[in-house]
């Protein structure tokens, strides 16, 4: 598939969505550290922040504050290789910003969201986002908790006025804080079952639905042409037509979690956008899910595109008998296979 634009062209990845800057202590408690970390957090972000790294022309919009906190935001997604061309700056509304308590068990997050600049997005930035043009428009859940503005634009996207020839990925990303679950188990469904890619943690589908496996979660959604069911550490489970693949997680050091979910959506999306098979495509969502589990940040600096790819290339015991840890954000090449750190 198409993943890079013409001369003076419209990138042909499109991510869609609000992000944020996240403020957190490198560990501990917000209340026992007077020095915080500024970092930037948002799903779509996130995905296209990873995308741009394997390679791929990514365009992300939203809407951004006049205000320090979008400037960071900018500045940091263009040092990514993140086209922004099309954000849309307000003038009166914030740019959305929350903390993040760490602790050794697990972390809480405190969002100063309501009322941002990104919660007036709205079915009229729709002709903004030049669907016609792209190849893959990823979207979340999340926006459609944002506001009702927020929701209708995804009915724009997904149900009224859907693109026939733009591959639409949807990950679920269920914020217990935006929304109460009874409505968010409605409307998720809802518009799961318009996209193209769907990609949902079985944990999260369970909470929602009452989905227990995968294959529950196959049955209420069962023609999307691309389901993906993420099982923590333990595997990714994608469904296509009659089709099932089961690929087994790395086993990977754990500093922070959030994050990476997008990050594996992130490295699914590539190998589907290259065309690799399945389970390579599963296998650099499960890599670069495991290099983000590493770092407080939910981008931190990843290895060389290259030997990324590389890895991904690893199958069977080769890729069983990966062991993730911090020492691989610097270094991967000792583990791509030899003589094939080469782009495929």
């Amino acid at each position: 598939m198409n993943t890079q634009r013409t001369p003076g062209g419209t990138p042909p990845i499109l991510c869609l969505g609000e992000t944020m800057v996240l403020l957190t202590p490198d560990e501990g408690r917000l209340a026992k550290n007077s020095h915080l970390g500024i970092h930037v957090g948002g799903a779509e972000s996130n995905v296209a922040a990873g995308i741009a790294h394997l390679g791929h022309d990514v365009e992300w919009i939203s809407r951004l504050g006049n205000d320090p906190f979008g400037h960071i935001i900018t500045d940091f997604l263009r040092s990514r290789g993140v086209c922004l061309d099309r954000v849309q700056v307000d003038p009166e509304r914030p740019t959305g910003i929350y903390f993040k308590d760490r602790e050794p068990e697990a972390s809480r997050v405190y969002y100063y969201r309501a009322g941002s600049a990104a919660s007036a997005l709205s079915p009229g930035d729709s002709a903004l986002l030049a669907l016609e043009q792209r190849t893959l428009c990823h979207i979340s859940g999340i926006t459609a908790a944002l506001s009702p503005s927020a929701n209708n634009l995804l009915q724009h996207i997904l149900i009224d006025h859907k693109v026939p020839d733009v591959l639409i990925s949807f990950d679920v990303n269920y914020r217990p804080a935006l929304w109460p679950p009874q409505a968010a188990a409605k409307r998720l469904l809802e518009l799961a079952r318009h996209a193209d890619i769907v990609v949902v943690g079985r944990d999260e589908a369970q909470g929602l639905w009452g989905t227990e496996r995968a294959e529950d979660v196959r049955e209420i959604l069962p023609d999307v042409p691309h389901l993906v069911v993420k099982d923590a550490g333990i595997e990714a489970v994608h469904f296509t037509g009659g089709a099932v693949t089961r690929q087994p997680a790395l086993a990977a050091e754990i500093v922070e979690l959030v994050g990476a979910g997008d990050a594996f959506a992130a490295g699914y999306l590539s190998g589907l956008m290259r065309g690799f098979d399945t389970p390579r495509a599963l296998r650099l969502g499960h890599l670069m899910a495991g290099l983000t589990l590493q770092h407080v940040s939910d981008l931190p600096l990843l290895p060389a595109p290259e030997d990324i790819l590389a890895v991904s290339g690893l199958d069977g015991d080769d890729w069983t008998a990966i062991r993730l840890n911090a020492s691989h954000l610097d270094d991967l090449h000792s583990l791509s296979p030899k003589g094939n750190t080469c782009v495929h």
